[in-house]
């Protein structure tokens, strides 16, 4: 086969010859990506929170966070799947600098989850067999909301308190479902004390901007139809749950699957009609 030329969303061209055979996935959603693509007989390494039944008896190299880069290394693979989120930079870098090839990806929308999922598919060259193909063209078909006729207060964190803005996957989930997010134009400001109204803000170039931490106060001033609470990345607590509905008296919470809101990729695919069911009901 002629090569491969990929461009990852850090803008890095990765050049495959052949489609890689052993793949280390640092991403749970990736990892479930590559299995639904009809691929896990490539995976050879996974964090501990990819929790795919059918990766069980894949290696952990362990989290998402506190990679074991020897640990991968001794795996050797032709492919890391990484994210620039959820993965740290010292990791990413040290997997570069031992000359294996990593795939970075950073989708703030549905479609990016989309194209990223067609991108895996084409480098592990399955994109034109069964499942990728019928699983890729559900993907693109996927129409999503025109207009939102409800608002969400969607915390991620409780101490400090924190939300996302419009610029996350997870506030474009829930507008393809419908939701508008009360906090959507809210940018973070550094340092924790001008985020919440006490200091000033200093400059916040390279910063990531998109996860403000609010006080309950600015959340009743902003309103919400709707509080949207996922299960992870933090596990709130019935007393969290009372401080919510206290700041928002006359909005319904509901808790949803953390999984549904941020997995992007092949899982996102099925949770949009499990989001649209559930917040629909509520």
């Amino acid at each position: 086969m002629p090569a491969l030329k990929i461009i990852d969303d850090l803008g890095r061209t990765l050049i495959f010859m052949h489609p890689p055979q052993r793949i280390v996935s640092l991403v749970p959603s990736d990892t479930y990506s590559v299995i639904a693509l009809g691929a896990i007989d490539r995976l050879v390494g996974r964090t501990t929170y990819c929790e795919s039944p059918e990766a069980a008896a894949v290696p952990t190299v362990g989290g998402t966070k506190d990679v074991d880069v020897d640990a991968v290394v001794a795996l050797a693979p032709q492919l890391v799947i990484a994210n620039q989120e959820e993965n740290t930079r010292p990791v990413l870098e040290a997997l570069a600098a031992a000359r294996i090839p990593v795939l970075v990806s950073l989708p703030r929308r549905v479609s990016d989850g989309v194209a990223h999922l067609a991108r895996l598919a084409r480098i592990l060259g399955v994109g034109d067999r069964e499942p990728a193909r019928t699983l890729i063209k559900r993907g693109y078909q996927l129409a999503g909301s025109t207009q939102t006729s409800r608002r969400a207060f969607v915390p991620i964190w409780m101490d400090p308190l924190m939300t996302i803005n419009a610029d996350t996957y997870g506030a474009d989930v829930l507008a393809q479902v419908g939701i508008g997010n009360a906090f959507g134009d809210r940018l973070r400001l550094y340092p924790l004390a001008a985020d919440l109204g006490k200091g000033e803000a200093i400059e916040a170039t390279g910063r990531d901007v998109r996860y403000p931490r609010v006080t309950l106060a600015e959340v009743t001033a902003r309103g919400a139809d709707l509080i949207v609470l996922p299960d992870e990345p933090y596990a709130f607590s019935v007393e969290d749950e009372a401080a919510l509905r206290a700041a928002l008296p006359s909005a319904q919470l509901v808790r949803v699957s953390g999984k549904d809101l941020f997995w992007y990729g092949a899982w996102t695919i099925d949770a949009l009609d499990r989001l649209a069911s559930q917040l629909a009901s509520a």
